[in-house]
């Protein structure tokens, strides 16, 4: 122990001597960093400088975003007028897109009506319409079953009485309409019966608002105008709209220039505040470090001044430990000496640690068996008792199966008694079966009956459907003002609340008590002009006072910046989301459009097809359901010849069939494709009707250039196709593809024959 001791002392005495080293070195290493950390007058000069510097970039930055507003200002002017302009020209597109279409000549028409083909002058459509009637319909081509054929003119006959100007004076027309126009003149309506009597035989006298007086005593009072005289009005009005067109996108362009301009603006006073602001926000940044390094040559000056007087302390701790410590190991160092020698003591501990060995390894191996035999007997006493739950177990699977025994016995004796009782049971069947017939005969009756009420109640539904629909949107906008006016209503209370709260924080007094307060009376409240002036030196009172927060102005700038930014932001969502709502009407409306002036071409084309398909009847497409062609249904009216007008699930199969191909191809009519395959589509026809379809084919042929490919098993069809392909077995199991030119096959027989 002693020995223990003296080390113990002596390795002390030289951690003390190297912590009094390291002490020493680490204050002479403070001392050089103190006074290489750099000069404080120096720093404070740069915080100065980056104040400045910060102060202009922050003017800078808010002249360049007031730059901007008035940009985005313009911007939002010029893009209105740009809108303006665009839609008007779009409109006028529009209308002059849809004129186009309504009075095109279409060039798939076998015989295109002579209305297409007259030109006349503006104001005179009505009275061209009146005295042609509805023969303006038909063709100039006399290849037509119904046309007009040109023939010379009757002389004398053409003159026509009093002061009445020929027609033929205001209208540019074929040569086949020359004799029928040089027949009619136009005259005033107040005049035109009393030169009714003057007219030679075959002429006839019209008014511009669409009177007729013909030789033969027939006098036909102005109506509503035809759809010819419509028909040429268009035509006159789409001559105007596309000189208006032009005037339009010029405008458009003009104004489109001017919005690229404002927009170019807007992109570089963009660019500008933002170079501003990052400069701002740079300089902030700058003068944040130079204020960061001040702070940290003040903090670290005084941190090295506290561990220099640390150091200073601890050497001095060190020093007198170190002292001490020498002491202790002298007098260690003394007593050891005065010790006898130890040889005998420890030969006697290293017999007595042998002995002590040899004792706890045969309590070790005793405590093993302990143990093994405690581990059996835990072992056993588990399985004995896992062998009584296994037991138990089997007894109550015995129970249950002697139960289930019993039930099945009992359900033998059941189904016995059923198949007893079901021995009866066909004859109560036949019976019941018997009972139902007539009651479903009676049944009949009543579906019939409920079918009518059915419909009837559908078309009340459909009544009832329309008035929810003006109920809803009823309901919508009251509810929407409800909205809006809880909105604001919540809004006044909030500012009522802000209100109180502040007379309670400012005055400590409920507002009802504020006059009483200052001995005022309600009817003695000063000026509203007074007040403001007062309120006006009270708040310049209170700005000489000076702000406690040294910060305010710059978070509050910060604030009016992020007030600023979030207006702006909120402006330019209002725009697009108006500007969205606009294009949105606009697509609806020229969707709308579209619709409509396609819905009416198929419906013609369909008509007309139904019509030569077959050989007469009526038939046409109706929009169903609702006012809106957006979201309308479709419905197929068809009147085969001898039949009523009926839907299209109320015909037979070949008359069903025969509908889709002219609906078909009336589409392809509209908007002609280059191919179109038809599978088995004169399945349910008979051979009159297939005669039918494959004359329409051709007509289709002529008329588009259009190429069927059919697939048929019909001889008729495949005897009038062009060419056959096929698929043969000549040997089992081998197929072979084959192909008939029959147009070169009937030449062939031609020239053999």
């Amino acid at each position: 122990a002693m020995e223990r001791a003296i080390g113990e002392h002596r390795s002390r005495i030289q951690r003390l001597d190297a912590e009094k080293a390291s002490l020493s070195g680490r204050r002479a290493h403070l001392l050089s960093l103190l006074s290489a950390a750099g000069d404080g007058v120096t720093l404070a000069a740069a915080v100065e400088a980056a104040v400045k510097t910060a102060q202009v970039s922050e003017g800078d930055a808010s002249h360049a975003e007031t730059g901007l507003r008035v940009a985005r200002q313009v911007e939002a002017d010029k893009r209105q007028a740009f809108d303006e302009a665009r839609r008007g020209a779009e409109r006028l597109q529009t209308e002059v897109r849809t004129l186009t279409n309504f009075l095109r000549n279409d060039a798939s028409d076998l015989w295109p009506a002579v209305v297409d083909a007259l030109m006349v002058e503006p104001g005179y459509e009505t009275a061209l319409g009146a005295a042609l009637g509805d023969d303006i319909e038909a063709s100039s081509d006399e290849g037509a079953p119904v046309h007009w054929r040109g023939l010379p003119a009757l002389g004398d006959v053409s003159r026509l009485p009093g002061d009445a100007s020929p027609l033929a004076k205001y209208v540019d027309a074929p040569p086949a309409l020359s004799r029928v126009l040089s027949h009619v003149g136009v005259v005033s309506k107040a005049v035109g019966a009393a030169l009714q009597a003057q007219l030679l035989p075959g002429q006839r006298l019209v008014s511009r608002e669409g009177d007729v007086w013909r030789w033969d005593g027939f006098v036909s009072a102005a109506d509503a105008p035809s759809a010819a005289a419509r028909r040429l009005a268009e035509r006159n009005r789409l001559v105007q709209l596309e000189q208006g067109l032009g005037a339009a996108n010029a405008k458009a362009e003009a104004a489109k220039a001017e919005f690229e301009q404002a927009r170019v603006a807007v992109e570089n006073g963009v660019r500008s505040e933002r170079d501003k602001r990052e400069a701002w926000r740079a300089s902030g940044a700058a003068l944040e470090v130079a204020r960061r390094a001040l702070q940290s040559f003040e903090r670290k000056q005084a941190e090295q001044t506290a561990q220099t007087s640390a150091l200073d302390e601890a050497q001095r701790r060190t020093d007198a430990q170190l002292q001490e410590v020498n002491q202790l190991c002298a007098s260690a160092e003394l007593e050891f000496a005065e010790l006898t020698a130890l040889d005998g003591l420890t030969s006697d501990v290293a017999a007595l640690r042998d002995e002590l060995n040899r004792e706890r390894s045969t309590y070790g191996e005793a405590r093993a068996r302990h143990d093994g035999l405690e581990r059996e007997a835990r072992m056993r006493g588990d399985r004995l008792a896992a062998i009584a739950a296994e037991t138990q177990q089997w007894v109550a699977r015995s129970v249950k199966a002697r139960e289930q025994m019993e039930a099945l016995t009992t359900r033998a004796s059941d189904a016995a008694a059923t198949l007893t009782e079901l021995a009866t049971m066909p004859q109560q069947l036949a019976d019941k079966r018997f009972k139902l017939m007539n009651m479903l005969s009676e049944a009949e009756g009543d579906r019939k009956a409920s079918a009518d009420a059915l419909q009837l109640a559908e078309n009340n539904v459909k009544a009832a459907d329309q008035g929810l629909r003006e109920a809803q949107e009823l309901a919508g906008r009251a509810r929407e003002d409800h909205a809006r006016l809880g909105a604001r209503l919540e809004a006044s209370q909030q500012r009522q609340q802000q209100c109180h709260t502040r007379i309670a924080e400012t005055l400590n007094c409920a507002p009802d008590e504020i006059l009483s307060q200052v001995g005022m009376e309600s009817g003695s409240l000063p000026h509203a002009d007074e007040i403001e002036k007062k309120l006006t030196g009270l708040r310049e009172d209170r700005e000489r006072l000076g702000a406690v927060n040294l910060r305010a102005d710059e978070e509050a700038e910060a604030v009016a910046t992020q007030l600023n930014t979030m207006t702006t932001e909120k402006d330019e969502l209002v725009q697009a989301i108006n500007k969205l709502r606009g294009a949105i009407g606009s697509l609806n409306k020229e969707g709308r459009q579209r619709l409509l002036d396609a819905f009416g071409t198929v419906n013609a084309k369909f008509t007309e097809l139904f019509t030569t398909l077959f050989g007469g009847g009526e038939a046409e497409l109706l929009l169903i359901e609702s006012d809106d062609p957006l979201e309308a249904g479709l419905e197929i009216l068809a009147k085969p010849p001898g039949k009523k007008p009926t839907t299209l699930s109320l015909l037979s199969g070949g008359e069903q069939t025969l509908t889709a191909m002219a609906l078909i191809f009336a589409v392809f009519l509209t908007n002609p494709s280059p191919i179109c395959v038809l599978d088995e589509v004169d399945a349910p026809l008979d051979d009159h009707n297939v005669e039918r379809f494959c004359n329409l084919l051709y007509a289709m042929m002529d008329r588009t250039d259009t190429r069927f490919l059919i697939i048929t098993h019909h001889p008729l069809t495949m005897a009038r196709m062009n060419r056959l392909f096929g698929v043969t077995m000549m040997e089992r199991g081998v197929s072979q593809l084959v192909s008939v030119d029959l147009e070169q096959a009937t030449e062939l027989v031609a020239e053999a024959g």
